[in-house]
């Protein structure tokens, strides 16, 4: 199979990269966990101080929610406020409490947990002055991703930082997927923003477990032991500073620095779009199939013949898209892909249009094998 999943998104350089899996092999015959901090902790944090402006200091963790959950506890203690806003339209920010607890997907978890999570709309800069207006003097932090699909309108994202700093909350930057995608390091540099703290992962170290809490020495300090003041029990992971994956990011961040990455995942990103696209319109489906996005994060809307965004039609496209031997269930563009790749998705492309050409007029079950993929947020199973 071509595969543009890429790991969720991990894989940012391609299966089985030579200098990343000799880096974390050679650190595993070194020692792989130890009782106390070892040198390769301290290494990885000032590359990644060096890379990313915004960072004075870093934690390491395994998976994106321990860090994002972290950055709110810091914030919450900085700010001695509660309160924390998140932007509703982007998909994920933690599986713990205080956020997966205001989805519908809220089982095993005491409403009081998450009294203090609320969501603001993006690109509309009313609803998060909204959110301060209704809650004075008590919201900590402001958490987002720079963009998903959805690029930013009316200088947004600019608005929000400013709302931040004018009401002495934090802003925190989810950059799990923008990281070291968009630029180096990530949407802080590409739209030019200054988070107090920013979260990575995933590609940060191409399939290896990493993830990394960054931000503010003067906030970053409640984290760690050498303050007076009341002690933030911030991280405590027997793994998280395993270092098969920190040698294994530390390579995959000198390969960011000393080759084209980001050059090409935008590059083949853009060949991508316009090549689909062109058979969108070849196929006569380009209103009912659209691509999205950022050529180095793109995406792909699936419509019916009425308009409607359409899971089953999304359904039916990946089927025959794997039908002929291609990964998609979302778009990661990578450092791997070249023209074979390409070549061979824009075959399957035009194959796969032509039968959702077929089934705007057949009914879309008359194609289905299978069940229609389902929202990830739903109550029930």
């Amino acid at each position: 199979f071509v595969d543009w999943t890429m790991g969720l998104r991990t894989m940012t350089l391609g299966y089985n990269c030579r200098a990343v899996d000799d880096a974390a092999i050679a650190q595993i015959r070194k020692g792989n966990n130890f009782g106390r901090p070892s040198f390769i902790e301290t290494e990885l944090a000032r590359d990644l101080v060096e890379l990313i402006p915004s960072a004075e200091m870093v934690k390491f963790a395994k998976n994106g929610s321990s860090v994002t959950t972290a950055a709110v506890k810091l914030a919450r203690a900085f700010t001695g406020r509660p309160h924390v806003a998140f932007c509703r339209d982007h998909p994920f920010f933690s599986y713990d409490d205080w956020f997966i607890g205001a989805t519908v997907c809220d089982g095993g978890i005491p409403p009081a947990h998450v009294a203090h999570s609320f969501g603001f709309s993006y690109n509309d800069i009313a609803s998060v002055e909204q959110a301060f207006q209704e809650h004075p003097g008590k919201i900590a932090a402001v958490i987002m991703e720079a963009c998903t699909i959805e690029p930013p309108r009316d200088n947004f994202l600019q608005a929000v930082q400013a709302l931040c700093r004018r009401e002495g909350a934090l802003l925190i930057l989810d950059e799990m997927i923008t990281g070291f995608r968009f630029a180096i390091p990530g949407a802080q540099a590409f739209f030019g923003l200054e988070p107090d703290i920013c979260t990575f992962g995933k590609g940060i170290a191409n399939g290896y477990s990493v993830s990394v809490l960054a931000g503010r020495r003067d906030i970053m300090r409640l984290g760690g032991l050498h303050h007076d003041e009341k002690r933030v029990f911030l991280i405590s992971t027997t793994h998280g500073a395993e270092n098969s994956g920190l040698a294994a990011a530390r390579a995959c961040l000198r390969i960011f620095r000393e080759q084209p990455v980001i050059e090409h995942l935008w590059s083949v990103g853009r060949r991508l779009m316009d090549g689909m696209a062109e058979a969108a319109r070849d196929a006569g489906v380009a209103e009912q199939f659209q691509l999205v996005g950022y050529p180095c994060s793109p995406g792909y809307m699936t419509r019916d013949r009425h308009g409607a965004v359409s899971l089953e039609f999304r359904t039916l496209f990946m089927q025959e898209m794997i039908r002929r031997g291609v990964l998609m269930n979302y778009i990661v563009p990578s450092f791997a892909h070249g023209d074979a790749e390409l070549n061979k998705t824009l075959e399957a492309t035009r194959a796969a249009l032509a039968i959702y050409a077929c089934a705007l007029d057949d009914g879309v079950g008359c194609h289905l094998e299978g069940p229609s993929i389902r929202p990830v947020f739903r109550p029930y199973n």
